[in-house]
């Protein structure tokens, strides 16, 4: 199964982060949001279809692919019987184990700073983003 969810770049988009990577439904970004690599996403962790949900509860492996024109990067994440798929507003991916109401996936291969820099570049751009995650 796969859900493709849409987002948009920003000129202020550092993808910094060691640790996390974020989207957001918010259509800004603030220089604090170094984890942050899309806007105006159209899905939050808890607009997730059940079925992901579901998957992600049963502490199921996922793959999201970060695509922008041609440029693809993907990461891959775990899901946990903890998490709580309740922020109405981000999905969040993190390295650690840590949760809280925006986590989507933990124990991730990758964060913010991991991601392809071209693809960054291209983001910067404020161009079109599909983040999809495969379940």
């Amino acid at each position: 199964m796969k859900l493709v969810i849409k987002a948009k770049g920003n000129k202020l988009i550092k993808a910094t982060h060691k640790s996390t990577l974020e989207i957001t439904k918010d259509n800004f970004l603030t220089k604090r949001g170094d984890c942050i690599i899309g806007i105006n996403a159209n899905y939050s962790v808890k607009d997730l279809p059940e079925d992901l949900k579901d998957h992600l509860l049963n502490e199921g492996k996922i793959k999201v692919v970060i695509k922008v024109d041609d440029l693809i990067d993907d990461v891959i994440a775990y899901g946990s019987k903890n998490l709580l798929l309740k922020n109405d507003r981000s999905i969040v991916i993190r390295k650690s184990n840590y949760i809280d109401d925006r986590t989507l996936a933990i124990n991730s291969n990758k964060s913010a700073i991991d991601i392809d820099r071209k693809l960054i570049e291209e983001l910067r751009k404020e161009k079109d983003m599909e983040f999809i995650i495969y379940y």
